[in-house]
């Protein structure tokens, strides 16, 4: 897969296309293209194979007339302008299939305002047909594959690094996801979407464990138009990501162009059940530029306080958090670090705390992080919080990330949904966990006595073996008897040499 993409990059800078933004949207549109028609393909088979009419259609029959000259709609279909020569291949996805994507979502949807800027900017038939080429073996099956192509080619961008535009490992999204568990009933929102990872995974869940959303229109109506929520202030990544969530099925979810710490919430406040996200915390922001109503919950610079501050800004009561953070977060000495960490134990629930290894956002980041998991509340209810250390996640903690052997977040998953339903956390396993263990409860009143400290290694007690070491004594008389038996040996030599 990287090879493939490489030699497309390649492709388009050969071909003068020199921001690695434009490359990587250009990219992505023509991915989405190609698997509308993959998704149109599939439906054709299906009515093949039952012989009704055909579901889900997405292109229409007959004519489009939005070009130079009408055109059959089959025509704007990957599997048929793939054979057109360049010219013409140029003419069909300029006049005709950008128009199209650009009107694929309902009047007045997130995604309609979102492709509504969808610009087609490769400059030259021969570039577009040599890319078309060159994109026909990547594979679009129903895995996030845009996203994994997204995340590779970030990685060469210079600054993917330190403005926080990289993916989720898939991985870690899922593990948050199963732990959360989304419900057909959930408002689930990311306010740092980016390509929608989240989401997808929080749709495919709800898929596979809930199949009932699709008994009756009312459910199928909530799933497709109201589940799903994501902002990001890019505007670039609001596209990657509303395409992304229409490949995968939800039809109408809204993915908000927003920047999530900069404006006003009162619209949106109480309004979700659910929050799953990896907000960006490279970077602080100005007062002046920073949401009031956030301030006034925390009054900070920091992008990842504000963004808890936020989450707890956008949940119901009774909402549920899983949230990545960086370390400093768990044991930051400053006023805005200890009033954040005192809310989340005083005011709300806090569930759990899964430290991850230093290694999981490499080649991006070696930042130390963790995932919390709290319940807005508003009336506290925090008795004993879960830690669990994952020291491996299935991958090498290095830039390389091979897949290994090793990996704790399946023991995660058991462990967290072997707890008790009811209050009595004494009858989960865990209770009786030692300290020394990967995984044990503390008890609020000893988070409280450590300044709201949540850094697992304030409370993990590590063993240190017991080494015997021999007597000092004993070890320097056999070293001088060593010393003689090297002076005799010398001396005796020398003799016979003389």
């Amino acid at each position: 897969m990287k090879s493939k993409v490489d030699k497309v990059w390649n492709a388009f800078w050969s071909g003068g296309i020199a921001n690695p933004m434009e490359v990587i949207e250009q990219i992505t549109y023509l991915l989405f293209i190609k698997r509308l028609d993959e998704l149109h393909t599939l439906a054709e088979n299906k009515a093949n194979t039952t012989g009704k009419l055909i579901e889900n259609r997405v292109f229409p029959d007959g004519m489009d007339d939005t070009g130079r000259r009408p055109r059959l709609y089959s025509d704007l279909r990957w599997s048929h302008f793939k054979n057109f020569a360049a010219p013409e291949m140029y003419e069909v996805i300029d006049q005709n299939v950008f128009p199209f994507i650009r009107n694929l979502g309902d009047v007045g949807s997130s995604f309609a305002a979102n492709m509504k800027d969808a610009r087609f900017t490769i400059p030259t038939p021969a570039l577009l047909s040599k890319v078309v080429d060159l994109l026909e073996d990547i594979p679009m099956e129903d895995r996030d594959t845009k996203g994994d192509i997204y995340e590779y080619m970030l990685g060469k961008l210079a600054t993917s690094g330190q403005n926080g535009q990289f993916r989720t490992s898939r991985h870690i999204i899922q593990l948050m996801v199963d732990m959360t568990a989304p419900t057909p009933q959930d408002l689930i929102i990311d306010p740092a979407a980016g390509t929608a990872g989240f989401l997808v995974a929080a749709s495919e869940y709800l898929r596979d464990h809930h199949p009932e959303i699709w008994a009756d229109a009312a459910s199928r109506d909530h799933f497709n138009r109201l589940a799903f929520t994501g902002f990001d202030s890019d505007a670039s990544m609001s596209r990657i990501g509303s395409m992304n969530m229409q490949l995968h099925g939800v039809e109408n979810p809204t993915i908000q162009r927003r920047d999530s710490l900069a404006e006003e919430h009162t619209d949106a406040e109480g309004s979700y059940t659910l929050v799953l996200a990896n907000p960006p915390f490279a970077g602080s922001l100005d007062y002046e530029t920073a949401a009031k109503d956030l301030l006034t919950i925390v009054k900070t610079k920091k992008t990842e306080l504000l963004f808890l501050a936020l989450m707890i800004r956008l949940l119901k009561n009774g909402g549920r958090a899983a949230v990545i953070v960086p370390d400093g977060v768990l044991f930051g000495s400053s006023t805005a670090h200890k009033a954040l960490r005192k809310m989340l134990v005083e005011d709300h629930k806090l569930d759990a705390v899964v430290k991850l290894p230093s290694g999981t956002f490499k080649p991006y980041t070696g930042v130390s992080t963790a995932i919390l998991f709290f319940t807005k509340t508003s009336s506290g209810g925090t008795d004993q919080v879960w830690f669990y250390d994952v020291q491996a996640d299935g991958f090498t903690l290095d830039d390389k990330r091979t897949p290994t052997e090793q990996n704790d977040l399946p023991d995660v998953l058991a462990r967290w949904l072997s707890r008790p339903q009811s209050s009595r956390v004494e009858t989960w396993p865990e209770f009786d966990r030692p300290r020394t263990a990967q995984s044990f409860l503390v008890p609020k009143s000893e988070i409280v006595a450590q300044n709201y400290d949540l850094s697992l290694n304030r409370y993990k007690v590590v063993e240190h073996e017991e080494v015997e070491h021999r007597d000092p004594a004993v070890i320097l008389a056999e070293l001088m008897v060593l010393e003689r038996e090297i002076q005799d040996a010398t001396a005796t030599l020398a003799r016979s040499l003389a």
